[in-house]
């Protein structure tokens, strides 16, 4: 059986960081390719994390953004396809660019802009137009872009001009039932399409928002062959039969409860908040019930206790403690 080992990047990165995120880019680029892919995909805007908002007004962030481009060309024995924001003259387009062998080789532009929710892409970015497929391994590869997945058109489009294999950047926040959402979605448009399908989400929080990974590949009949854990990074490695068009099956995850899935969301968007800020710890204050023990415990599994300080006020049952 002839394979090409794809690696799902589903990573964690920090909105601003664009330095620190390159360098993530960069290593895992690396342990991919000495794992054995060939191809190796991250998130939606992985250079500069999402969201970005007006981080994108700043003239000195495009100036970075292509300094960090100019590092990923770098990356040898491995082909590269990561999100990042484009300036083109006076327009901008959330992009996602295809690195291999030193050169940038092609370039997608989201073509349908979130703005709904908590969406805010037009007032930031422009439209895409053109579809872009490369070739791998003797197979058409087409791009998407997160919001394109949930239109039909974009990826009929792809199907209609040869690909055999769709790769799909996400930062799709987390909310209740989300998971089995993208996979509906991502089966509908599989099987209608008969084409397979790569997606790789964002894992993290950032302001208000939770990025929870499940990183999916679907099979052209629907079938779920491989998913990465929920709220934790992972490097997910699948293999793409060349001859059958299809992923190769992997274990099944067996899926989180709902209740584990809020809290996990809690542990993590604490997680982030605390330690992206800089903060050494934190203070809770204890009331006695249950909302604020509920608070305690989300705090110890997300920092370690050691960074965690409890202060309850003495009243009757305590005082004598």
């Amino acid at each position: 059986m002839s394979v090409l080992t794809l690696a799902l990047a589903q990573s964690n990165f920090l909105v601003g960081d664009i330095a620190g995120n390159t360098k993530k880019i960069i290593e895992q680029s690396n342990i991919a390719r000495e794992k054995g892919a060939q191809i190796i995909v991250f998130p939606e805007l992985a250079i500069t994390g999402y969201p970005p908002e007006d981080l994108l007004l700043r003239p000195s962030l495009a100036l970075r953004v292509n300094a960090a481009l100019a590092e990923i060309e770098t990356v040898e024995g491995i082909v590269v396809v990561v999100g990042y924001p484009l300036n083109e003259g006076k327009k901008r387009f959330n992009s996602a660019g295809v690195f291999a062998q030193g050169q940038q080789r092609g370039t997608y532009r989201k073509q349908k802009l979130p703005n709904y929710s908590v969406f805010d892409e037009a007032r930031y970015f422009e439209s895409g137009k053109d579809s872009v497929i490369f070739e791998i391994s003797g197979r058409k590869v087409g791009l998407l872009i997160c919001e394109d997945i949930w239109h039909r058109q974009p990826i009929k489009t792809l199907k209609d001009n040869g690909a055999e294999l769709v790769l799909v950047l996400n930062a799709s926040p987390f909310q209740i039932g989300k998971q089995e959402l993208r996979r509906s979605l991502l089966t509908h448009r599989a099987q209608e399409n008969s084409i397979a399908i790569a997606s790789v989400n964002l894992v993290g929080g950032q302001d208000d928002l939770v990025f929870d990974g499940g990183s999916l590949a679907i099979n052209p009949d629907g079938q779920v062959a491989a998913e990465a854990g929920r709220f934790e990074s992972e490097l997910l490695l699948v293999n793409f039969d060349l001859e059958q068009r299809a992923f190769v099956a992997q274990e099944p995850l067996k899926p989180l409860p709902k209740l584990a899935e809020i809290y996990q969301a809690l542990v993590l968007a604490v997680s982030d908040y605390v330690n992206h800020s800089g903060f050494p710890g934190v203070i809770i204050g204890l009331s006695g019930g249950i909302d604020s023990a509920l608070c305690l415990a989300i705090a110890v599994d997300a920092l370690g206790a050691e960074r965690v300080n409890a202060v309850m006020m003495p009243y009757t049952y305590t005082a004598a403690i």
